[in-house]
């Protein structure tokens, strides 16, 4: 369980969070949503320990890393897709083959030797997706990570990672109920203080 307590986070004098607590269980799906500026980014960066709070406390982080799709793909341009992939699985054997079965569940078995500059917006982010969904972290957080997929594309990323999850908590941000709805997720509002 990941356990926020009490916490308060500001960007210079624009407080984000203020005594803001939430509990997740493991295995746990919640999609953040709420207008920009809200927050939904930075509570996911506390999730995931990539910034810490100011004051106030949050327990229960894993270990070794989160598995997380930001609003850039943040592909390494020199690998192709499949290397990109393979980059999060080190200690996996067969990492050659999950990486590939990843990508043609995505829909990009075409693409597995493709440079990040030759792919569309849309298989960049898948490329992206698989990279987080390989890596065997006990969190998944998706930050607006289905941006620039049609509907159809979308249909065959959730169903992927449902598939994939395994057990693992999600923790996405999104714009979209039906987004938040593909995944099964319960709904958090926020919005922003004033």
């Amino acid at each position: 369980m990941i356990r926020l307590e009490n916490v308060a986070f500001s960007y210079g004098n624009k407080r984000i969070f203020t005594d803001f607590s939430l509990e997740l269980a493991d295995g746990a799906h919640l999609a953040l949503m709420g207008p920009s500026g809200c927050g939904k980014s930075t509570l996911l960066r506390l999730i995931s320990g990539l910034i810490t709070p100011q004051s106030g406390r949050i327990a229960g982080l894993p270990q070794d890393g989160v598995a997380y799709v930001f609003q850039e793909s943040r592909l390494l341009p020199q690998l192709t897709a499949r290397e990109n992939v393979e980059l999060v699985l080190k200690s996996i054997e067969n990492r050659q083959k999950l990486a590939e079965e990843i990508l043609t569940e995505l829909g990009l078995g075409d693409e597995l030797d493709t440079l990040p500059s030759e792919l569309s917006g849309g298989m960049a982010r898948r490329v992206a997706m698989a990279r987080a969904l390989a890596f065997p972290s006990p969190l998944l957080v998706l930050d607006e990570a289905f941006t620039g997929l049609d509907e159809r594309t979308r249909g065959i990323v959730a169903d992927c990672v449902l598939r994939r999850l395994d057990g693992r908590t999600l923790v996405m941000s999104t714009h979209s109920g039906v987004e938040a709805e593909l995944l099964g997720c319960e709904i958090l509002r926020l919005a922003p203080l004033h």
